[in-house]
């Protein structure tokens, strides 16, 4: 399928870098309105220049547009792809609020094109692995999800406005900070729990902005710090927490009556997915109690923290290292292949819009609790999504 992107920017970079890993996806041509960003992706990544988006939207050749702009300027540029007839891939999040996301589910539906949004990483090795286990009952009945995305205190000490991809771009700071890191974040756990539990019934959630002054001028900061409570049916709940305040973290803990399944990367796509029985065995708990005694009297390193006997259960299939780099394990590309793919064998897509338009309507309630009164119902709903045929 012949791609083109709109958008230059930070994130065009890592696209670039997995899409040779994609046969099925060519790259036609790149439109971004900074020319600077525009002549730096097309040094490293030879494509056609598009002078304006029109241009790019009126080339017949081009099937499906990766939105890589602008979290705010998503929903124009997405509208202008739809109308034009084009396909639509989008960056995270589809739009900004859930109005306008619903407008874009509904155009498209109406011009009989695809559209679909980031996150992809539900559909890795390590996402599938966990769907695999709660599918197989590993842990029986999930009471509880512990699903974290704390990046660390990075503004203003770490100055991240100085930080460069591999092409000499700047990652958006003045955006980042603007739109919000739960707004940026939360949907790679949010579209996880969305493909094992199903759709959200409702929303509890706290927000603040815990560091107001993050070293740059901004016209508003965005909450750094949000926690919410999501329920789902059958009585399953998921607090879900995303900063820029707490050290790193961004684990994932599902905790059942059988045992508990944990992930403690969910942006690293071969991080190992971990299964801890509950109650462990006699002589399980007797070795964890053992163990963390003689590391309190040796003082070992996180000896304040308990050792618990975890097993590795083996990946679904082997990670296919389709990667950004060693650094970033992580495939930007698997979306828009899974898209084509969906388009090809007319089949529904795995990241559908209607998904999209739920992460919205997620994402406003925990950024923004005051505008629901603390607690939003759901209002959008998704099909059941299928796992990927490999994982059976």
């Amino acid at each position: 399928m012949n791609l083109a992107f709109i958008g230059c920017g930070f994130v065009a970079d890592p696209y670039a870098s997995t899409l040779k890993d994609h046969p099925e996806l060519k790259l036609l041509g790149v439109f971004d309105h900074n020319q600077q960003n525009q002549e730096a992706f097309c040094r490293r990544w030879p494509a056609r220049r598009y002078s304006s988006l029109d241009e790019m939207v009126g080339d017949p050749d081009v099937e499906m547009v990766v939105n890589l702009t602008n979290p705010r300027s998503h929903f124009q540029v997405t509208k202008r792809c739809l109308e034009a007839g084009k396909h639509v891939y989008s960056e995270k999040p589809l739009a900004m609020t859930s109005d306008v996301a619903r407008e874009l589910v509904n155009l498209a539906r109406q011009k009989g094109v695809r559209l679909a949004s980031a996150p992809c990483s539900l559909l890795s090795e390590t996402a599938q692995t966990v769907w695999k286990a709660l599918d197989d009952g590993l842990i029986g009945k999930v009471r509880l999800v512990y699903a974290n995305f704390d990046d660390g205190m990075i503004a203003p000490k770490m100055s991240p406005w100085n930080w460069r991809n591999e092409a000499g771009i700047a990652w958006p700071a003045k955006d980042e900070f603007e739109v919000g890191c739960t707004y940026e974040h939360a949907g790679y756990v949010l579209t996880w729990l969305a493909a094992f539990f199903g759709p959200a019934k409702a929303v509890t959630a706290f927000a603040s902005c815990q560091i107001p002054d993050k070293g740059i001028p901004v016209e508003k900061m965005a909450p750094d710090f949000t926690v919410g409570c999501v329920e789902y049916a059958d009585g399953i709940v998921a607090r879900v927490t995303c900063s820029l305040v707490a050290p790193k973290d961004k684990s994932l803990v599902i905790i059942g009556d059988d045992g508990i399944l944990t992930v403690d990367d969910v942006r690293d796509e071969r991080c190992r997915v971990c299964l801890q029985p509950t109650p462990p065995s006699r002589r399980v708990a007797a070795v964890e109690r053992r163990v963390n005694r003689w590391r309190r009297l040796l003082r070992l390193p996180w000896a304040e923290r308990d050792w618990h006997f975890r097993r590795k259960l083996p990946f679904v299939r082997k990670p296919h290292g389709r990667f950004v780099s060693d650094g970033k394990p992580v495939d930007f590309c698997r979306g828009p292949a899974e898209m084509a793919g969906a388009i090809r064998e007319k089949r529904p897509c795995r990241l559908p819009a209607e998904l999209g338009l739920h992460t919205i309507e997620l994402l406003e309630a925990l950024q923004y609790p005051q505008r629901f009164g603390g607690r939003r119902e759901m209002e959008s709903f998704f099909d059941p999504i299928e796992p990927l045929p490999w994982q059976s």
